[in-house]
């Protein structure tokens, strides 16, 4: 089992509070946590005017606090000097993962953009992987907010888990080529409302998380490991963007429906300012 702080012996896996260490336990544990701390997640996003890296920690946070000490810290602070996988999948450095969930919610966050590019998002949060455990849920959470700003959804329970997994290694390999977006744009609809993204989210196969595949792939400081992360990245050939502050990246301009900057409501109207130009 993935063993990052070289104690599951001592403090079981990921020194979870309860010092757990049978996996059926802890993925049962997880799940439940998951459960009764969906919708305060959830309305924890909304809260938020733009959502930055800072309210991605957050998340994870208040979703699985209870369990792990480290939740909200990322892979700088908890893993910063080696290397993660999964299977074939490279996980970028620790202290890229910052900039690669930044570049997610910059596009996330402009309307037209993440109604077209809703795979390329989910690939750059999947890439960063910034925690030891719980990324998957944590992303999914924020993607259904940024969806819903942009005035649609996905139909998640309608994918098929394998398919996805598959869809999504080739994006993090390949980023910004439009794979996970050909995937999911099969299955974009009209935007859900909030109340019922609880229910829908829990009905999901696939949410009993456990990242227990997860391996490390050698230490930060040999030098082999620094060449091949390099040469990853010179294939995956991806250009961040980001435009400063996360805040001054979106639409700022007023919505003419719900009056909000940016636009909570998925309305399609000209903006405030614009009308008025």
């Amino acid at each position: 089992m993935f063993d990052p702080f070289n104690d599951f012996g001592k403090n079981g896996y990921l020194q979870n509070v309860r010092k757990d260490k049978n996996e059926a336990v802890i993925k049962s544990f997880e799940h439940n946590l998951f459960r009764a701390n969906i919708t305060d997640a959830l309305q924890y996003l909304e809260s938020r005017k733009a959502i930055a890296y800072k309210d991605f920690l957050k998340v994870h946070e208040i979703l699985f606090s209870s369990y792990y000490p480290w939740a909200g810290k990322d892979r700088s602070i908890t893993m910063p000097d080696r290397a993660v996988i999964k299977g074939s999948v490279i996980f970028c450095h620790p202290f890229d993962a910052k900039r690669a969930v930044e570049t997610g919610l910059t596009i996330g966050q402009k309307k037209s953009e993440m109604g077209k590019r809703p795979g390329e998002v989910m690939g750059l949060f999947a890439y960063g992987h910034p925690f030891l455990d719980g990324n998957g849920r944590t992303m999914l959470l924020i993607h259904l907010e940024l969806a819903y700003r942009a005035g649609f959804s996905i139909s998640w329970a309608d994918t098929k888990k394998i398919d996805y997994l598959s869809a999504l290694s080739k994006e993090i390999d390949s980023p910004g080529q439009g794979i996970l977006d050909s995937y999911l744009l099969q299955f974009k609809g009209n935007r859900t409302e909030r109340s019922n993204w609880g229910k829908s989210v829990l009905a999901m196969k696939g949410l009993d998380g456990l990242d227990d595949k997860n391996q490390i792939d050698g230490n930060l400081s040999d030098p082999i490991v620094v060449e091949k992360y390099r040469e990853f990245e010179k294939k995956r050939g991806y250009a961040y963007k980001l435009l400063g502050d996360i805040s001054e990246s979106i639409e700022t301009e007023a919505c003419d429906e719900c009056k909000n900057t940016p636009c909570t409501c998925g309305g399609d109207g000209r903006s405030l300012s614009r009308q008025r130009g």
